[in-house]
């Protein structure tokens, strides 16, 4: 995908698997990619050993996307180290296994803070980016299916990613004028983050989720990493306020 080379991308949560993938996926294309997180420095290198590396096109900050100031300091800073951005993916999140009755009011907003209020912080700093320096910008949402289908014990997680999906369509509405696309995947079983933990650990579960899922596949990060890259590509021009729910078929059977 050389449409992408010397483009510049921020992605946030960028030190999670996927936000790991995706980054690496765009590095491949030649592109320059700034990635947020909420760790320091020396704590980065450890979870992402090629921040460390002399490569000049991987740029890596410590923001707190709930915090807007920050999310605007760090998008300003680069925009003016590597020029206009041109693509936008806000991944950072949080989950919190436990269901009504259990879950606290600080669970309850911490989640809404990254996973909603983060997103927009972020993809909304971009996009007032994108019209100044007349960039035709992408912005793609990492949402989940679990914001289409209803799920027990993930209250805050399911209804702050059906938000999400709210938030990709109006932004998508009101910034079409100015030839930005705001899209959402939304995967399924994915084997990253809290589900690759556990399922390493024991593997019979793994085996288990697959067998739920129509197609009988997990996802990997890297295949949603391809994905995000599809959708931002020139082969989507048309594509905006689309979410692509990449769950192997899971909400045919849980709709």
């Amino acid at each position: 995908m050389q449409e992408y080379k010397n483009k510049v991308i921020v992605i946030s949560g960028g030190l999670g698997d996927i936000g790991q993938a995706v980054a690496l996926a765009f590095l491949n294309s030649g592109a320059t990619v700034c990635v947020g997180d909420k760790f320091d420095l020396s704590t980065a290198y450890e979870k992402w050993t090629l921040l460390a590396s002399s490569a000049a096109n991987l740029h890596y900050d410590q923001v707190d996307v709930t915090d807007p100031h920050q999310v605007d300091v760090w998008i300003s800073n680069c925009r003016a180290r590597y020029g206009a951005i041109s693509i936008c993916v806000p991944n950072a999140a949080r989950v919190t296994l436990k269901d009504y009755r259990a879950i606290s009011p600080e669970e309850w907003k911490a989640e809404m803070d990254v996973n909603l209020s983060g997103s927009f912080f972020m993809a909304n700093a971009c996009a007032k980016y994108f019209v100044e320096d007349n960039i035709a910008g992408s912005i793609v949402f990492l949402g989940s299916w679990a914001g289409h289908a209803v799920h027990k014990s993930l209250p805050a997680y399911s209804v702050s990613k059906a938000a999400v999906r709210m938030l990709c369509q109006s932004m998508a509405l009101e910034y079409a004028p100015y030839g930005i696309r705001v899209n959402e995947i939304a995967p399924g079983y994915v084997n990253a983050g809290l589900s690759k933990v556990v399922w390493e650990k024991n593997p019979d579960l793994q085996r288990e989720a697959a067998a739920l899922v129509p197609l009988q596949t997990i996802l990997e990060a890297d295949e949603i990493a391809q994905q995000v890259l599809w959708m931002c590509s020139e082969n989507c021009k048309h594509l905006t306020g689309a979410s692509i729910v990449l769950d192997g078929g899971l909400s045919l059977i849980r709709p």
